[in-house]
């Protein structure tokens, strides 16, 4: 049995554990211990693990064709897929490019949103606005538009200097306000750049509908989203969100977005379309964005594997499965009681915040409650959180920075959509004995 030894770990001398198997909300290691799935792989694994008809979907797949270059062939996986997709998403977004993940995706959009305008004569619109505190993939454009110093710092050099604007983060706010008072200068920050880059420069901005890796579930709040909306509008620059973790029912709606009646230009999927039975991501376009590519020169893009037919055809039996069990629904219902059973972890002293919708769930954790003080970021709080949890039998995501960039601990949350009340009780009370293990060790 191999021993892993040429494996380029992505953490230095990595010493986690063989996981040997996995089924619904659980995974097992080597030993028989058994793990719940509370962070989803990584806001990946919706429907459970080990769902017999996603498997059997593949293995029928297989036995006719698994991969077909779109040079040369359509394939009937990659346009039923596409089709459900379309009939997935918010009306009027009906156009679907295939690849295989979140990066790919938000990689796609970044190209997109730039050749959409020089189709449209627009030559000068290159530069895409994000957010501080925001993860958008690990590509060099997607990094690029990334507001995550931990992520960007190494690779500054070779980056885009796209321009960012303040995050929305009520809970610290960076304009030292109180909504709903406040007005929203973090919505207006968007217009503020624009003008100072230019408009004729501006092609794109990108948000997540809730921040995952780099804000451990922030949420904008009421009206945000609509004032974002009609600035882009205002000055002809397409609206993207990344919906990599919120996307195909994760917050109780299809997207995110949906929370917020807002309709984007553009949708970046990945992780839970496909729940991890195959590498997967999509970008969703509305019809007015497609339109200059039907007589133009059409998208100067694509990947090798977009579209082939086995990712497809998994990704296909996947959102089918979440249809037919009505788990967006679920997902809804059980969400509620999720936050609910989550309301409990504000009696320990170091929870200073719960946030998100659904079924993805940040906790930020404070020195003081009262002034909100972060931990130092060399106390590692966060990641001793999510390792006492990973002992205590269970899975959680681990971040910093969410501040400012440096200071800020929260760990998230998303555990598969068949969760059962006594799941999502089991995952918080096993939340609650570990953190206040670690803070005794404090």
């Amino acid at each position: 049995m191999s021993n892993g030894e040429h494996i380029f770990f992505r953490s230095a001398g990595s010493v986690n554990p063989v996981i040997d198997r996995a089924d619904g909300i659980y995974c097992y290691d080597e030993d028989g211990k058994r793990y719940i799935d509370g962070m989803g792989g990584v806001g990946v694994v919706s429907i459970g693990h080990n769902v017999p008809e996603i498997r059997e979907a593949a293995l029928k797949q297989m036995e006719k064709v698994s991969f077909a270059h779109p040079f040369h062939w359509k394939n009937q996986p990659h346009m039923e897929l596409t089709e459900r997709i379309a009939n997935f998403s918010p009306a009027g977004m009906s156009k679907v490019f295939m690849c295989s993940g979140g990066s790919e995706a938000t990689e796609t959009a970044l190209k997109l949103a730039r050749q959409y305008h020089v189709e449209r004569g627009n030559i000068s619109k290159y530069k895409v606005v994000s957010r501080w505190s925001s993860f958008h993939g690990n590509t060099l454009g997607s990094l690029s538009m990334t507001g995550m110093r931990s992520r960007r710092d190494i690779f500054a050099p070779l980056l885009q200097d796209f321009p960012k604007i303040a995050a929305c983060n009520c809970y610290h706010c960076p304009f030292g306000r109180e909504y709903p008072s406040c007005n929203m200068p973090c919505a207006e920050d968007l217009e503020a750049i624009i003008l100072r880059e230019g408009p004729e420069n501006i092609a794109a901005f990108i948000a997540e509908p809730i921040v995952g890796a780099a804000g451990g579930g922030l949420t904008a709040p009421d009206g945000y989203f609509k004032v974002i909306r009609e600035i882009c509008d205002r000055y002809d620059i397409l609206m993207i969100v990344d919906e990599v973790i919120t996307g195909f029912g994760r917050t109780g709606r299809n997207f995110g977005i949906e929370h917020w009646g807002v309709i984007p230009d553009i949708i970046c999927t990945g992780k839970g379309l496909s729940s991890g039975y195959s590498p997967l991501g999509a970008v969703i376009v509305a019809e007015k964005v497609f339109e200059p590519f039907r007589t133009g020169r059409g998208f100067s893009h694509g990947y090798t594997f977009g579209g082939n037919p086995l990712s497809c055809a998994v990704g296909s039996a996947v959102l089918k499965y979440i249809e037919d069990h009505k788990l967006v629904q679920r997902v809804a219902q059980m969400g509620t009681y999720f936050f609910e059973k989550a309301q409990e972890l504000y009696e320990l002293d170091i929870v200073g915040d719960i946030r998100g919708k659904g079924f993805f769930m940040g906790l930020e954790f404070v020195q003081d409650k009262t002034t909100r003080k972060p931990f130092a970021a060399s106390d590692n709080i966060a990641g001793k959180v999510a390792d006492t949890c990973f002992r205590n039998g269970l899975i959680v995501g681990a971040g910093k920075g969410g501040i400012d960039g440096v200071n800020g601990d929260h760990i998230n949350l998303a555990p598969p959509f068949t969760c059962t009340e006594n799941d999502l009780d089991e995952v918080i009370d096993i939340v609650k004995t570990s953190i206040r293990q670690v803070q005794a060790a404090l």
